[in-house]
């Protein structure tokens, strides 16, 4: 039996896109929530918020529901990273924060929003933490918070190296995440035998897709190495762009303490005379 990988757009929305069971207990699981506070119930909420980024369309699934208190919870499970995917979290969080606001009525009315990010990408190098919970809090009183908006990222590759087998849900389900992949065909025992997760790992069944859905399962792949060869081009660009301002900013430096002779600067930065004539002729201008 070939299994499926949950993180693709396609099974990731099956499974909890349209099992709120399953998300409920996802997310109970994933979400710092306090003592009497775990979702009991839920129902789905439109996804469109933030306009997609056309270069990286493929790699953002989100799902969006409500909860039994009237709290808000996006769900975002991020093949790839940069850097700007943190601004673009906090807008959608805000933005779904206020649009609660009917005309007329008053704040109080609004509720909690939590951003839930599942990312398959290690982005916080200088940790080897995988969960990172945000939230508003005073910088010197820790026990002083404001209420309305909070963020957990989850470095799946992180957790994943961890190798962490203990039988909170929390684990077992980012299990699922992390170790189910494509041609998975022989599933861990100990995530069968809780019911939600097996529940999870049936609906991976290569037999319950058609044809379609499968040759949609390999374009969403395919999407996904494209945006990647894309963001990778993008920052080996931005990094020769780098090299070329810092040689050209050691090139002026030189030229105005004077001391060396232009085949002495020309060696010390690799650069060649006639960039060096056109910054000094530059230099001379300004």
């Amino acid at each position: 039996m070939r299994y499926l990988d949950p993180k693709n757009d396609l099974t990731f929305k099956k499974v909890f896109g349209q099992h709120p069971h399953l998300l409920r207990s996802f997310l109970n699981a994933l979400i710092p929530l306090k003592p009497g506070q775990q979702i009991v119930s839920l129902q789905y909420l439109p996804t469109e918020l933030v306009p997609d980024i056309p270069a990286l369309k493929h790699s953002i699934v989100d799902v969006r529901c409500t909860d039994n208190f009237n709290r808000q919870f996006i769900v975002e499970m991020q093949m790839l990273w940069t850097d700007s995917f943190k601004t673009r979290i906090l807008f959608n969080a805000s933005k779904a924060y206020v649009k609660q606001l009917e005309k007329g009525k008053e704040y109080k009315s609004l509720n909690p929003v939590f951003a839930l990010s599942l990312v398959n990408e290690d982005f916080e190098k200088d940790t080897t933490e995988f969960y990172h919970h945000y939230s508003l809090v005073h910088s010197l009183l820790e026990n002083k918070k404001l209420e309305g908006l909070e963020f957990v990222f989850v470095e799946l590759p992180k957790f994943k190296a961890q190798n962490l087998t203990d039988k909170r849900m929390q684990v077992l389900w980012l299990r699922y995440l992390a170790e189910i992949e494509t041609d998975t065909q022989t599933l861990p025992a100990d995530l069968m035998e809780v019911p939600e997760i097996r529940e999870a790992l049936q609906l991976l069944k290569e037999s319950a897709y058609s044809r379609d859905e499968l040759a949609v399962y390999d374009q969403y792949w395919d999407g996904i190495s494209s945006e990647k060869t894309l963001l990778e081009g993008a920052l080996q660009e931005g990094k020769e762009i780098g090299i070329q301002e810092t040689k050209r900013l050691g090139v002026v430096r030189a030229l105005q303490r004077g001391k060396l002779s232009l085949a002495e600067i020309a060696e010390d930065f690799d650069v060649d005379a006639q960039t060096i004539i056109e910054i000094q002729t530059t230099l001379e201008r300004q």
